[in-house]
């Protein structure tokens, strides 16, 4: 018999002796002169232990039974319950077959920062990340493509001296978005897609995602983001990117109507295939720092208007608000919604989910992505370990789509494992 059978019996028999003894039915020289019923179970209780081997693979332990549980009918202890959702995890075969989200390659978006320079720059608080030359950025299209990465997005550090509070550099057909878009679409085609960022900042003086007004009237006695006439720059941005050969656009701005604007521009134009990915629910966020960084596309001292982003951004405090957000955007022609940051937001992501038939994207961003890689570079977490768990729990939440700096190497990972 097993060990746990044994000790089944010789429970029975020490109970049933000690009984006896207790009551005189036997005597105690029958047992041994002088036993008592204590020492008569502290004995039985130590043969049982001897009776456990080596072999036996369920371990005994020395302690006693656990009142309420029971045996089975192997003699091991037994918990009663039919449900026991371990039974789905016990190997990676079930595991696999019952997973409910799983992260492809195809999910990413593969963010390139390029200037003008004819060398990459290290972006210092994007460890990891470069400023790439135009031929870099081909490089790194071409890898991406290679690893199964078929979307990617163009942010340019635009030259100071182009800069302007009207950002009119970023509808000139000849410059840095439109030549690389013209670039990587000669060369790569159909093979991906090429997504741009549609703002001033990168393109403004004042550090500001829309034309700041010269006025006082705005908050805390300094200058407007000027929602509407920014849009109208917008519409020429979203329209001069098309023309390149973008296949889609992806307004960050955060100005009231501009989704709707920009679609009308783009059909007006014959573009109705460009699709529109609006940043849907774009919090004034303190994640955005190593961006900033890369761009040099911070609130300037220098501006008129405030040093930060929260007149049109929205307030990290608010939830609801983003449906509002979604709803017009839909109502207005937007073909995908994004949330911005990722992480932090992942219950805006679920919300946007539960409440839109749109596509969903999240953003990974730049301070999130810094926070991993300082953590991995002090040895304190696994950073593929880390990064692959992040880029799921954005699918888990509901995103269809991953915008993340780590696209290219978790696709690496995905693709080795």
């Amino acid at each position: 018999v097993g060990p746990r059978t044994a000790e089944i019996m010789l429970r029975t028999v020490l109970v049933c002796a000690s009984v006896a003894l207790a009551h005189g039915f036997i005597g105690s020289s029958l047992v041994r002169p002088g036993l008592s019923p204590r020492t008569l179970k502290a004995e039985c209780l130590s043969s049982v232990r001897m009776v456990a081997s080596d072999k036996d693979t369920i371990p005994v332990t020395k302690a006693e039974p656990v009142w309420g549980l029971k045996n089975n009918a192997q003699g091991t202890v037994w918990v009663p319950q039919r449900a026991r959702p371990r039974r789905n995890r016990k190997n990676e075969g079930m595991r696999s077959m019952t997973r409910e989200n799983e992260v492809k390659p195809s999910n990413f978006i593969y963010p390139l920062f390029f200037h003008t320079l004819d060398q990459n720059e290290d972006i210092p608080s994007m460890p990891g990340a470069q400023r790439h030359t135009f031929d870099s950025v081909m490089n790194e299209v071409g890898e991406a493509v290679a690893e199964g990465v078929s979307n990617v997005i163009l942010f340019p550090k635009v030259p100071e001296e182009l800069k302007t509070n009207s950002a009119d550099e970023c509808y000139n057909p000849e410059g840095m978005v439109p030549e690389m878009i013209s670039r990587i679409k000669d060369k790569y085609g159909g093979q991906v897609n090429v997504w741009t960022d549609v703002a001033l900042d990168p393109y403004s003086d004042q550090g500001h995602d829309g034309m700041v007004s010269s006025d006082k009237r705005g908050d805390g006695g300094m200058g407007r983001i000027m929602n509407d006439e920014t849009i109208e720059q917008l519409c020429r941005q979203s329209v001069a990117q098309a023309r390149a050969g973008a296949d889609v656009v992806a307004p960050s701005d955060m100005m009231d109507g501009r989704i709707g604007a920009i679609r009308d521009a783009l059909d007006s134009e014959g573009f109705t295939d460009v699709s529109i990915v609006a940043y849907t629910a774009k919090y004034a966020s303190a994640f955005y720092g190593p961006f900033r960084d890369a761009l040099d596309s911070a609130p300037r001292e220098s501006s008129n208007a405030p040093r930060n982003k929260k007149t049109y951004q929205m307030d990290p405090a608010n939830s609801r608000e983003a449906l509002i957000e979604a709803h017009l955007d839909a109502a207005e022609g937007a073909d995908m919604l994004m949330v911005k940051p990722g992480m932090p937001y992942l219950d805006i992501i679920k919300l946007l989910k539960d409440n839109s038939n749109l596509p969903i994207s999240a953003y990974h961003v730049s301070g999130e992505y810094a926070m991993l890689k300082a953590a991995a570079e002090r040895g304190w977490v696994d950073e593929r370990e880390v990064a692959l768990e992040t880029l799921l729990c954005f699918k888990r939440a509901g995103a269809d789509a991953i915008l993340t700096y780590y696209a290219k190497q978790a696709a690496r990972w995905l693709n080795e494992a």
